[in-house]
């Protein structure tokens, strides 16, 4: 389209260049978001009419408000009734030249491991509402078990010796793929180690980056196991606070000596709530003003119920400060112990070298069928159907929970995630809760339980439920809620 006969713009935007073969919306988010963080869209800058940009770039409006509305959920834009779009008031992120970061492997002792040992999961049969859990019962296990059958019929004996102790290349492959097109994170394959299961990762990073007596900032109320790993490494766990925009970043900035933060910034857990753009600039900057690494565990990014899925912070680090810890489990189900870690390059061999000394490589059938899975469009697939079972299931928790639950907050809004979180007025009230909601076969977990153990946090105001919703169909849901309705006679 000649330059002239579209209309001024505000701004200059006409080094933006979109490929037609690809996602247009996904490239105008990506190509307007860099502008905004690397200061050439500036905080307060008023963006063109979705009209004229689609006029100027000769794509539909509707691609034009798909780049906006993801940008408006990210936080990078704003709207002021009847005055357009903005860019929102955002510090902008220095980009200077990456720092090489030495990890540094330590030893757990045999006492940190008993002081902080982990509780074995609930095993059998997933109940209503247990945490942690996708809808497992759709997984394609057909389809599962013919890729395996042709794998294991007729395996090249390349494949049958010792493999690579960070993963199949070919798996690796296709999940920087995956990262690039659905998540926005570009990496190259060399920085992706195959794991067995987030949890495998996470004790890598502890493995790797913890000395004995070291800080390490973990969020209170979060995930306890990644703390259990951390201190059996020998950290001292800092607990930081939670609100509603996520890790409390000028917290974080007090804790002296810290160097180190494990965090669930797309949803965190236990809490629920998404890590606002604003503190993940912040965090980004913490690291490189202290030399500092972040421990991104995206568990279950994929499940955003409106728009697509938050960028994670590895994402936006220029800096290679962020560890992106990643797993099929919350995809596929808990059994199948696959996940992944994604490296600055400078951490990469190293963490190849230590996951070498426990094991020698994964085992080489189950990446070789989760390849082919991903290659053949399966996992896709599969993903949007998660997606669409958690949702409805969600929706089930949501529009049957009782009215009002004696000490009990209302159920919050959910936009993220496999679980809700909900208040309760005092720890004595909780515990009756799970007690009750036990004697009749439902699990409820208690929020109280997901703190440190010398968390400054008054006693009462720990208290919570804690709901996974997506394990079982809704009609369990239906049934678990009458059951509940009935025990605290509702």
């Amino acid at each position: 389209m000649p330059a002239s006969s579209a209309p001024p713009l505000p701004v200059d935007l006409s080094g933006i260049h979109l490929d037609p073969r690809q996602g247009l919306a996904r490239q105008l988010y990506q190509a307007l978001r860099e502008r905004i963080l690397d200061g050439r869209l500036q905080s307060r800058t008023r963006l063109p009419a979705s009209r004229d940009l689609a006029q100027l770039l000769a794509i539909s409006r509707n691609t034009v408000t798909r780049a906006f509305d993801q940008l408006y959920a990210e936080g990078y834009v704003e709207g002021r009734i009847g005055d357009g779009t903005y860019v929102a008031e955002l510090s902008a992120v220095s980009r200077p030249t990456p720092l090489a970061v030495e990890p540094v492997t330590q030893s757990a002792a045999l006492a940190r491991l008993q002081q902080h040992h982990l509780s074995p999961p609930l095993s059998g049969p997933p109940r209503a509402f247990r945490v942690g859990v996708p809808a497992f019962d759709l997984f394609p296990f057909e389809t599962w078990a013919r890729l395996s059958a042709r794998f294991w019929r007729k395996p090249s004996p390349a494949r049958l010796g010792y493999g690579d102790p960070a993963g199949d290349w070919q798996l690796r492959e296709l999940i920087a793929a995956y990262l690039r097109n659905s998540r926005g994170l570009h990496c190259d394959p060399a920085q992706i180690v195959v794991t067995s299961g987030a949890q495998q990762a996470i004790s890598l990073c502890a493995q790797l980056l913890v000395a004995p007596g070291e800080r390490v900032a973990v969020e209170n109320p979060g995930y306890r196991a990644a703390g259990h790993a951390l201190a059996v490494a020998g950290a001292q766990l800092c607990g930081v606070a939670v609100d509603a925009d996520g890790l409390d970043t000028a917290a974080l900035a007090q804790i002296e000596g810290c160097r180190l933060v494990y965090l669930t910034p797309s949803h965190q857990y236990p809490t629920g709530v998404t890590l606002s753009l604003a503190r993940r600039l912040e965090l980004l900057e913490w690291a490189e003003r202290n030399d500092g690494l972040i421990i991104e565990d995206d568990y279950d990014g994929e499940y955003r119920y409106s728009g697509t899925p938050l960028a994670p912070l590895a994402a936006l680090d220029r800096q290679g400060r962020v560890l992106y810890v990643g797993t099929f489990c919350k995809i596929a189900f808990p059994a199948l112990r696959l996940g992944y870690l994604v490296l600055p390059p400078a951490l990469a061999e190293a963490f190849a070298q230590r996951r070498a000394v426990d094991m020698r490589h994964s085992e080489i059938g189950t990446q070789a069928v989760m390849a082919e899975f991903i290659a053949a469009g399966h996992f896709q697939r599969h993903i949007r159907r998660m997606r669409t079972a958690a949702r409805s299931r969600r929706d089930a928790l949501l529009a049957g929970w009782p009215d009002q639950v004696p000490g009990c907050a209302p159920l919050p809004l959910v936009e993220a995630g496999l679980h809700l979180c909900v208040r309760v007025d005092s720890l004595v009230r909780e515990r009756e809760l799970v007690a009750v909601a036990e004697r009749v076969g439902v699990e409820l977990n208690g929020l109280s339980s997901y703190w440190l153990p010398d968390s400054s946090i008054a006693v009462d105001d720990r208290a919570g439920l804690v709901l996974g919703f997506a394990a079982v169909p809704e009609a369990q849901i239906a049934e678990a809620l009458e059951a509940l309705r009935r025990a605290w006679s509702l």
